[in-house]
């Protein structure tokens, strides 16, 4: 009988699905809180943010430009799950994913900063906006990390049950 390794889990279509559809939720659950923070002004900017290099037009600051933005977002994110997958799937605890989210404001803050003319660099920025920004970037990879890394950790032990039988 031929043992079901974890290469077999990586290309099992269902996983990849999960994941996509983990990478779609977080990016939409996190940046509708995203916008619900900018609507409070507990941060400076809303997830129209990813529209400044490339829309024209003042549309983008508003309503309309805010939800494409977490549509936007989301798809996004599908690509980032992915990447998480790739690197930490196979760590089922919390931290991989905290890192990740921390690794990911760092990209945006620090290094994809000048594209996006909305941010101000880091010393200019108010303080409720650093502090709700990585907060929702912690929150956020902490959501797709443990997420992935537990369906991974249970299709897993699935598959050894059904091997074992």
């Amino acid at each position: 009988m031929e043992k079901k390794t974890d290469n077999h889990l990586n290309e099992n279509p269902s996983f990849n699905s999960s994941v996509a559809v983990t990478g779609f939720a977080g990016g939409i659950i996190w940046s509708v809180i995203g916008y619900i923070a900018y609507f409070f002004n507990f941060i400076s900017f809303g997830p129209a943010i990813v529209l400044m290099p490339w829309a024209l037009g003042e549309w983008k600051t508003g309503p309309l430009g805010q939800w494409i933005g977490v549509v936007i977002i989301g798809v996004l994110s599908i690509g980032l799950a992915f990447l998480y997958r790739l690197l930490f799937a196979k760590i089922n605890k919390f931290w991989p994913g905290l890192l990740f989210g921390g690794a990911l404001w760092l990209l945006v803050f620090f290094i994809m900063n000048p594209l996006f003319k909305g941010i101000n660099f880091i010393p200019v920025l108010d303080f409720n906006t650093l502090v709700t920004s990585f907060s929702l970037y912690l929150i956020y990879g902490l959501f797709i990390g443990y997420s992935i890394s537990f369906d991974y950790y249970e299709r897993s032990r699935q598959n050894e049950a059904t091997v074992q039988e």
